[in-house]
């Protein structure tokens, strides 16, 4: 007797994966038809950045980009044990550097990136200026550009005196009496940051307020028209290379660019964790406003520059203040800054402005060697 065995029915490994790239395909059209994801993969897939031999210095928004992350990631963390008071915040943070698991590190991963990331940006800023990277039709994107560069030096000035300590509290007082310096509406500015005519546990709490709450409203909302233009409007090439018309290969942004500047990335992050572990940020000691100012006191290194321009200026210029003419011709170029775009009318037009960019050399040179100067001493 014959006995006649049927095979099973062999699958077809090809319908396993028509049928999960067609599940896959059904989650993708359902998030698309609720999120209109399509547009945006699409302009992914597309958007390209220009490769040449300035093409380093395209990391560096990312970069301050990655380290804003950061700073919003670790102060999220801190805020869940700060408590801002003049008897409460020194010590809740001596809680967190003494108590909370992790917590010194954390802290000190935040400050270490608040000072990388100005970093950071002031070589993206002066990296745009001068590849020209302002000229038409990226006016606004500088303009937005410049005015998140002020927003982070607020960040940095209102975040410094949360910790309450000595240093912090003499450093403010300092900082806030050339905000005074500032003429007609001084006195006002003065008392409106330190919420009367003086450093208190007041300033403390607007500070705060400052720091966590209307900071980073503004930021994200530069941020965001800031990189809208930039998606809209791409990465400008060089004038040089654009008047040469040289060709100039382009990278797709996905994945070729993003894995380069993912590698940045890891690096920063190895850096921080590298300077928060081996150099953990001090805590000081606690505020007392009836004690003498430290010896030697001087602002955080991202405000060095200014506060030895004012620091050898006459005490008068022209029968006037020496330091409100040196505040008022400040308050002027950070304003003239902005709005170089719609000066530099040269670059704009597609030609090369030897005046500009010797300005933007000078900036450079003199805020290092003020720098400097007022490191060493």
């Amino acid at each position: 007797m014959n006995l006649e065995t049927t095979a099973p029915p062999r699958k077809n490994p090809d319908a396993g994966a028509r049928g999960a790239a067609s599940k896959r395909g059904g989650i993708a059209r359902w998030l698309d038809d609720r999120l209109g994801l399509g547009p945006l993969l699409a302009h992914l897939r597309e958007k390209d950045v220009p490769h040449h031999r300035h093409s380093v210095w395209y990391f560096f928004g990312g970069m301050t980009l990655f380290l804003f992350t950061v700073q919003v990631v670790t102060g999220i963390l801190l805020l869940f044990y700060y408590s801002p008071g003049a008897n409460s915040a020194f010590e809740s943070v001596q809680f967190i550097m003494g108590q909370v698991r992790f917590g010194w590190l954390v802290r000190s991963i935040h400050s270490w990136s608040a000072n990388l990331m100005i970093g950071s940006l002031f070589v993206h800023m002066f990296s745009v200026f001068l590849l020209k990277g302002y000229r038409a039709p990226r006016e606004l994107t500088w303009v937005t550009g410049v005015l998140l560069f002020f927003v982070v030096l607020g960040f940095g000035f209102s975040g410094y005196l949360l910790p309450w300590n000595q240093l912090a509290f003499f450093a403010t007082k300092v900082g806030t009496e050339i905000a005074g310096a500032i003429p007609i509406v001084g006195h006002t500015v003065l008392r409106l940051l330190r919420g009367g005519d003086d450093v208190t546990g007041v300033t403390l709490s607007r500070f705060f307020a400052l720091h966590v709450a209307i900071l980073p409203i503004v930021a994200v909302g530069l941020l965001s028209v800031h990189l809208l233009l930039i998606q809209r409007q791409g990465i400008s090439v060089p004038l040089s290379l654009e008047q040469r018309k040289a060709p100039v290969i382009r990278l797709p942004f996905f994945p070729d660019f993003f894995l380069r500047e993912l590698i940045g990335w890891y690096v920063a992050l190895a850096a921080l964790a590298a300077l928060a572990a081996l150099d953990p940020w001090p805590l000081g000691t606690k505020c007392d406003p009836l004690a003498p100012a430290p010896a030697g006191i001087k602002p955080e290194w991202f405000f060095l520059w200014l506060y030895q321009t004012l620091r050898y200026l006459p005490a008068k210029i022209l029968g006037l203040d020496g330091d409100m003419v040196g505040v008022c011709f400040i308050n002027v170029a950070f304003a003239l800054w902005i709005f170089i775009p719609f000066l530099d009318k040269k670059a704009s037009n597609g030609r090369r402005s030897p005046a500009f960019t010797a300005i933007g050399w000078s900036a450079i040179l003199y805020i290092i060697g003020m720098t400097l100067w007022g490191h060493f001493a």
